[in-house]
């Protein structure tokens, strides 16, 4: 890889996926993780390429490493139900839809809510 940071990296394979290259998308995606397994990004945009691509097995796979790495991610809980649901796991599925739920109404208690103006 050059020396373009991660993030760049992996902004670059999610360009290449969103002009419908997701071949080049997954392949750059696999040589990013390769070299920086320890990146839920990477694992993360992985998942979502290859479930856009159907291929949910792989998917599943990308998705348990990025979970590993980030267990209390939304966003990677809301990828596993979708991904179990897609395999056809409806306990699988409701059980990640569920942690999802969870950690959103954990978010939203974190955050105090926005006071009321005028306009309003």
């Amino acid at each position: 890889m050059n020396d373009t940071s991660l993030q760049d990296q992996i902004d670059d394979a999610t360009l290449d996926f969103t002009l419908g290259e997701s071949a080049a998308a997954i392949e750059k995606l696999q040589a990013i993780v390769a070299q920086h397994p320890d990146s839920f990004a990477a694992w993360h945009a992985l998942t979502e390429v290859y479930f856009s691509e159907g291929d949910y097995d792989a998917a599943l796979e990308a998705g348990n490493a990025a979970h590993a790495l980030s267990p209390d991610d939304i966003h990677i809980n809301t990828s596993l139900s979708r991904i179990w649901m897609e395999k056809g796991d409806k306990p699988q599925a409701e059980q990640f839809g569920a942690q999802a739920r969870m950690l959103g109404w954990k978010d939203e208690l974190k955050s105090p809510p926005e006071a009321k103006t005028d306009l309003d």
